[in-house]
């Protein structure tokens, strides 16, 4: 069974995790350090859930 916000149902698309608020290769977006696990993917032990592991999250950048 997929979930739907996990980007699974999309081959193609790149896995989101739950910190990320937007698609990689969405303009105006880009990499920043997970501030859950401070980018080193683990809590303790465990994976990080914000980041999925990876230490980083698609973040909007901009200003105003």
């Amino acid at each position: 069974m997929s979930d739907p916000k996990s980007g699974d149902d999309h081959p193609h698309k790149p896995k989101l995790n739950p910190g990320d608020q937007a698609d990689p290769d969405t303009p105006g977006a880009g990499e920043n350090v997970c501030r859950e696990c401070n980018g080193t993917g683990k809590l303790g032990e465990m994976e990080c859930p914000i980041c999925g592991g990876t230490g980083v999250v698609i973040e909007e950048i901009g200003g105003g």
